[in-house]
């Protein structure tokens, strides 16, 4: 085998082998593969695609670089969930607990934000003590104490993912479906879990901003699934308007507590319940009732024992921003636009989120909504709040907010776009 031949396979147009697919993957994580030369095959693959074998091959070719997880002594049946990212995607917080208070096991491995897009574990760790690394053992500790584990991936995790992932952000071929397909697959599959649901996200503030796009992925990493015997559905949901009424680390934890003690914006609980009624489904717990052990608090219990058990402190004060920004509405009217994309990037510059993943982001900052698109709105009222501890970061957070049309206001009886579901399909 060699690298030159496999790289003109595919930019001829050619389905790549079992074999040649095996040993490219193999020999890049090894490093006997130069980065230039995957970089020539990434853009071909993004280039001239991938067939359903190749796709499926690839992604267990990564996962047989590295270890895979095994949750087989666990007495409850194991079933996890993945996002695509967004805005304001907070649902991994009061899902994980609220699927373990109806009787699954949730190993969930999470990431952090990049760009405009929160990360789980940075929103977690605005929570005194509470860590994201931990070991095999450890993780499997909080399972069986809580029910749920939201933690970092471990080093050892389909690492040929971890290199051609860092490969792909510097040499544009992020987009490529089926490297975004099988990079987010081959992670899941070496987690282990029985069962997994997909939350793919479309519209401004997503990876994926047309539905065409977003469904074609769910329908690429649904089949990965089945490939590996691992029950997969995914649904596809709205992104071109934040979820919730926050964007940022502690705000965002602030608003999932008060998701699992019965309240909380609709759109996100709304959400959460789908997905979790998707992952017991697919955990073979379809009696389960999320709505009830919302209601009754043992979601609640099941989220403090969880932060607890990795060194939280679910009653500690969350951090919060020294200073803050009120943007008022500028009319009376409907709001019927709120970009998603605008707002994530306005949090990120207010210090929630990171250009470099080594850069440090702040806990208490972010934007806070006091509206969503169909609300009405009122002249000199608040309409966004800006947190941060930098004032200097108002001026571009701002700019973003109002210089790039982020918000519309239409008249009162004027027509206005319709406000769409926030679940837009499922595809199983």
């Amino acid at each position: 085998m060699d690298a030159i031949t496999i790289i003109r396979a595919k930019r001829d147009g050619h389905a790549l082998t079992p074999e040649q697919i095996d040993w490219v993957v193999a020999a890049y994580t090894a490093g006997e593969v130069a980065d230039e030369q995957m970089s020539a095959l990434a853009m071909a693959i993004l280039l001239n695609g991938m067939t359903r074998p190749e796709i499926a091959r690839w992604t267990a070719a990564m996962i047989a670089s590295g270890d895979r997880m095994d949750f087989s002594s666990l007495p409850l049946p194991t079933t996890d969930k993945h996002s695509t990212g967004g805005v304001g995607d907070k649902i991994t917080l009061p899902l994980a607990p609220l699927v373990a208070a109806c009787g699954a096991a949730v190993p969930q491995l999470s990431g952090r934000g990049l760009g405009h897009t929160g990360g789980t574990l940075d929103k977690l760790e605005s929570i005194p003590g509470w860590r994201a690394r931990l070991s095999g053992p450890e993780m499997l500790g909080v399972l069986r104490e809580a029910g749920a584990v939201i933690c970092a991936a471990g080093e050892g995790l389909a690492p040929a993912d971890r290199k051609l992932y860092a490969l792909r952000d510097v040499t544009g071929t992020v987009e490529s479906i089926p490297l975004i397909a099988s990079s987010i697959m081959s992670k899941k599959i070496a987690e282990g879990t029985g069962a997994l649901v997909l939350d793919v996200k479309a519209g401004s503030g997503a990876f994926m901003k047309t539905e065409a796009d977003a469904r074609e992925l769910a329908e690429t990493m649904v089949e990965i699934g089945a490939d590996h015997g691992v029950r997969t559905v995914a649904l596809l949901t709205g992104m071109s308007t934040p979820l919730g009424l926050t964007a940022g680390n502690a705000l965002e934890v602030r608003e999932s507590v008060e998701v699992l003690a019965g309240g909380g914006p609709a759109d996100v609980v709304e959400l959460t319940l789908a997905l979790a009624r998707e992952m017991l489904d697919a955990a073979g717990l379809k009696d389960a009732d999320p709505e009830r052990a919302l209601a009754d608090g043992s979601a609640m219990d099941h989220w403090r024992r969880m932060i607890s058990a990795q060194g939280g402190d679910p009653d500690a004060p969350l951090p919060t921003a020294r200073d803050t920004h009120t943007l008022a509405a500028p009319a009376t009217g409907v709001l019927a636009e709120l970009d998603a994309y605008a707002v994530g990037v306005a949090a990120w510059r207010l210090g929630a989120g990171r250009s470099r993943k080594e850069d440090p982001v702040q806990a208490g900052a972010g934007v806070e909504l006091h509206a969503k698109p169909g609300d009405r709105v009122t002249e000199g009222a608040p309409l966004l709040t800006l947190h941060t501890d930098t004032p200097e970061r108002f001026g571009a957070a701002l700019a973003e907010l109002t210089d790039g049309g982020a918000f519309r206001i239409v008249p009162e009886g004027a027509p206005a776009p319709e406000v769409r579901p926030v679940v837009l399909g499922r595809i199983s």
